[in-house]
């Protein structure tokens, strides 16, 4: 490349010169000249420091990479014929990846004479993804693959913006309000009866001892 267009050690442009011209700019001063733009035309070179161009380049690619979402996708299995308090404990776990910002597979799996009823799947799909519209969006329908049936939930946008917190934030202090409220209903029945009992206690020692105020 016979011209460079040339940019600075403090990132103003010098202009079109010659590619020895440049070179010999940035050996003046002790640097590098780096062509930072080669499909330019003409070519754009830099003068600068090369070993801390890259040092710097490495930290945002870094900086980047931390500030990446990572998006793990999770994996859980229903049949066809699950009872309800087993679909209650699958949901509970697929509502917890969801608001821990994974996304959740969700795998019909059918045994025997069952695959000839794939609406069955669908069907259950279908409500999972309706209870969980809230937290939850349709990356993938429904589609059949042999004997499995498989759905892609993912984070709403709700869930990615941080709106939902996620489980055991909401409700583990009233539960503790719950029993702390029972135990003091429950101390305050036993203190209750102890009350109770105490003039009985009382007049039977007073009876108890006035025969003996009357002998005397």
């Amino acid at each position: 490349m016979p011209e460079v267009r040339l940019v600075g050690e403090d990132g103003k442009q010098i202009g079109v010169v010659k590619t020895s011209e440049a070179l010999s700019y940035a050996q003046d001063r002790d640097l590098d000249l780096v062509e930072v733009a080669p499909e330019a035309r003409p070519p754009v070179a830099r003068v600068l420091d090369y070993s801390k161009y890259r040092y710097e380049q490495a930290q945002k690619q870094k900086a980047a990479r931390r500030h990446q979402q990572q998006i793990t996708v999770r994996e859980i299995k229903f049949r066809p014929k699950i009872a309800q308090n087993d679909y209650d404990t699958k949901k509970g776990h697929v509502t917890r990846f969801l608001l821990n910002k994974d996304k959740v597979k969700i795998t019909i799996m059918f045994r025997g004479r069952e695959v000839t009823h794939p609406e069955r799947g669908t069907a259950l799909l279908d409500r999972l993804a309706s209870e969980l519209s809230e937290i939850a969006v349709v990356e993938q329908s429904p589609t059949q693959d042999g004997r499995n049936m498989t759905m892609l939930l993912a984070p709403s946008k709700a869930v990615l913006a941080g709106d939902r917190e996620k489980p055991g934030q909401d409700g583990a202090a009233p539960d503790r309000r719950a029993r702390t409220g029972r135990a003091a209903r429950a101390n305050g029945a036993g203190e209750a009866s102890q009350d109770a009992s105490a003039p009985s206690g009382a007049g039977t020692a007073r009876d108890a001892s006035a025969p003996s105020d009357a002998a005397a």
